[in-house]
């Protein structure tokens, strides 16, 4: 009895000892990892900063921020509250913004200021999410290690800890279906180009713009690995995907006896380029779901939770209740029969989208096929539409209130900011532990941070108002306390940042022409937008990359409303067969063409070259580089199916190499019947504008212009005053409407 006493007081001391060391070793790499991302940023701020490991408060996540000895302390109970807190010291004392583009460099002051008063900030929840299977297709492509180095660290900077992080799949579902006979040509098939893989791992479409070259699935398997390694390392969990009963239509020759059935069509796409659904009860189903977990926890690890979206966009084979909570019953026990330890996470998207389907009964049956607390729904468009209000906080399962901000990567001045912010303190207040975080769904990077970030920082307990909110954000993108930005992000902030993001959403410049037709409008009192522009344009100087974005964002925007006007007022002139007016204003959108391409030249990430660029980068033969430049540019403008333009981009280079050129077909047409006295021939301009479209996709000649040998500050002023007659009559006929 001695001797197992003593033996028991020797392991408890081992396993003590033990424990000692991997706290230690714990807050050691803490503290490295915060230093790494602090270098990362910039090599001087680690002369200046020192981190430490503290306790969390309570369970939840905390940073301190002081200054001692002259140094700046920066305290936290993890890597990524370390590098929330190193956030918060860049924005309020530095004043500045970390870019989420690795190619913009981190300004900072020539001293790098003290701490005046010690700081300490809670998470008010636990997760924080980002990203959209979309933002792979809008923004992400092309990305290589070097981007991704730069946004994982600013995801760490705005707290998140809950990352999509779907790269490379591809090469776990090849390695699956080839070991169940598939060959290599059916694989590759199957997949879509690389710009179309969001949708294909949506279970919409496949094939589209393939086959996925073998080398892609190279190379994106070496960069998940990179990617996850240091999400991990900032104390994030990669939401990594799992088997959602999307199956290659090949397969059914291989299993004929297998359950598989057609999903409906998607967005106008052929029946060629349907998906396919092995039902949950089918045996198959959870032998695949094994090979691909164990195959993706080979290659990527896991941190036990999956993204798995069974019916996005797409009709289900039933919508009886019982059908789907049995489907969602088996799909969760073909996820835990691998891992014990699985959590779901599931888009609220489908609930939105084909809101007329999903009933109360037909969603509560679905999501209490899972036991509960082992699904999070992401309420994905809470800004517009909080489903769990409409499905009574989604039956007992916790969510993540989500801000999506942004459809298909479209440039504009848009979200619905302050409204964004209200609804997440309604719901902080009225949800209790239901609601276990806030996050964004994007759908693809934009210039301008600011919604994305705000709504990240509603997460943590700043206790600041409003007010605060803006002149803090006005004074880092000035890079110094300024009046005129404050006064322009407070326009912003109350007047013109309240529009609901909608599809197809740029300006009217990006638009198909038709004749007496606008598919966009307006949706705040033009002379706010003027204000903000004309505050901007009131300051004595632009030193910082974020007022260049600020002037960019709400220049071509302004203009680019101002074109809408002109273009009404073009169509008015033909139908009057006032041929005077008909050109002088034909004239005024040329000119407003040229100047939004000149505006976007100012950032390099509103450019044509730079995505081109992206794309070509990726290739390593003449052959592969055409074939993923022809996914570029096919995503941002035809698409496929039904969705032309629904990706249009204010861009610098596409501007004018490619919506001038539709706009120039539209105008010719135009002239030609205003001058034979005939009406507009809408079949014939389609046609010639269609023509156009698809060589300008299938063309690989493109040079991208020289950039503006001008500063911003003084070309926006001058943009100012050679529009000041058409933007002010504008707004003196919007005040008289």
């Amino acid at each position: 009895m001695r001797r197992l006493f003593i033996l028991t007081i020797a392991l408890m001391t081992a396993i003590a000892a033990m424990a000692a060391d991997y706290a230690r070793a714990t807050q050691v790499n803490d503290v490295e990892q915060a230093r790494a991302l602090a270098a990362r940023l910039s090599a001087r701020l680690p002369e200046k900063i020192v981190f430490r490991k503290i306790e969390s408060d309570n369970g939840k996540d905390v940073f301190t921020l002081a200054s001692e000895g002259g140094k700046v302390i920066i305290g936290g109970n993890n890597a990524g509250s370390m590098a929330v807190g190193l956030n918060r010291y860049l924005n309020r004392y530095c004043k500045t913004t970390v870019s989420w583009y690795a190619d913009v460099a981190v300004e900072l002051p020539k001293v790098l200021p003290e701490v005046p008063a010690t700081e300490r900030v809670t998470a008010r929840v636990p997760q924080r999410f980002f990203l959209n299977y979309c933002t792979w297709g809008y923004t992400m492509p092309f990305w290589q290690w070097h981007d991704w180095e730069r946004f994982i660290d600013w995801m760490a900077l705005n707290g998140v800890n809950l990352p999509l992080a779907i790269t490379g799949q591809e090469a776990v579902w090849y390695n699956v279906w080839t070991k169940l006979g598939m060959n290599d040509k059916q694989v590759r098939s199957y997949f879509t180009g690389p710009a179309y893989l969001p949708w294909h791992r949506m279970a919409n479409i496949d094939g589209w713009c393939g086959p996925l070259p073998k080398e892609w699935l190279d190379n994106q398997t070496t960069l998940q690995q990179r990617i996850v390694e240091r999400e991990r390392a900032l104390n994030m969990r990669p939401v990594l995907p799992a088997f959602a009963g999307h199956v290659p239509g090949a397969l059914r020759e291989l299993f004929p006896d297998a359950d598989i059935q057609a999903l409906g069509s998607w967005a106008g796409f052929d029946d060629q380029y349907r998906t396919f659904f092995l039902n949950s009860e089918d045996p198959l189903y959870s032998r695949i779901q094994r090979m691909f977990l164990d195959e993706q926890t080979r290659l990527f690890g896991t941190d036990h939770i999956y993204g798995i979206d069974p019916f996005n966009e797409v009709d289900p084979p039933s919508f009886e209740p019982d059908y789907l909570n049995k489907v969602t019953k088996h799909i969760y026990e073909s996820l835990t029969a691998v891992d014990p330890e699985a959590e779901w996470l599931q888009m609220a998207w489908f609930l939105y989208y084909q809101r007329k389907d999903y009933t109360p009964e037909r969603t509560r049956a679905m999501l209490t096929g899972v036991p509960q607390g082992k699904m999070t729904m992401l309420d994905y468009y809470c800004e517009y539409k909080e489903m769990w209000r409409e499905h009574k906080g989604f039956y007992g399962q916790p969510f993540i209130w989500c801000y999506l901000g942004n459809f298909g990567g479209n440039t504009n001045v848009q979200g619905r900011v302050k409204e964004a912010g209200e609804r997440i303190e309604r719901a902080l207040q009225e949800c209790g532990d239901n609601l276990v975080g806030i996050g964004s769904t994007l759908e693809g990077l934009d210039l301008q941070q600011f919604p994305y970030e705000y709504i990240l920082e509603k997460a943590w307990d700043y206790g600041k108002s409003d007010a605060q909110v803006i002149s803090e954000l006005a004074d880092r993108h000035a890079g110094r306390e300024n009046k005129h930005a404050r006064e322009a992000w407070q326009l912003l902030y109350d007047n013109v940042l309240d529009i609901t993001p909608g599809n197809f959403a740029a300006p009217l410049t990006c638009s198909y022409p038709v004749m007496g037709k606008e598919s966009r409008a307006v949706k705040y009192e033009p002379r706010q937008l003027l204000a903000v522009w004309d505050a901007l344009l009131a300051q004595d100087q632009v030193t910082t990359d974020a007022m260049t974005i600020d002037l960019v964002w709400v220049g071509r925007q302004l203009l680019g409303d101002l074109f809408l006007v002109e273009k009404q007022a073009l169509d008015k002139a033909f139908l009057e067969r006032n041929q005077d007016a008909f050109y002088a204003h034909s004239n005024v959108m040329y000119e407003l063409l040229s100047d939004i391409d000149d505006i976007n030249s100012h950032h390099p990430q509103a450019t044509l070259a730079g995505w081109l660029q992206q794309a070509r980068d990726m290739g390593n033969s003449a052959n592969l580089k055409n074939y993923y430049e022809m996914n570029a540019r096919s995503l941002i403008t035809t698409w496929g199916g039904s969705l032309n333009d629904y990706a249009c981009r204010n861009w610098s280079g596409l501007m004018w190499d490619y919506y001038a050129k539709r706009w120039e077909i539209y105008m010719r047409k135009a002239t030609v019947a205003l001058l034979n006295r005939h009406d507009f021939d809408k079949e014939d301009c389609n046609a010639a504008v269609n023509k156009f479209q698809q060589k300008w996709v299938a063309s690989t000649e493109y040079e991208a212009s020289s950039p503006i040998n001008i500063d911003v500050l003084t070309h926006c002023r001058q943009l100012r005053e050679k529009y000041r007659q058409e933007l002010e009559s504008w707004v003196s006929q919007q005040l008289k409407d």
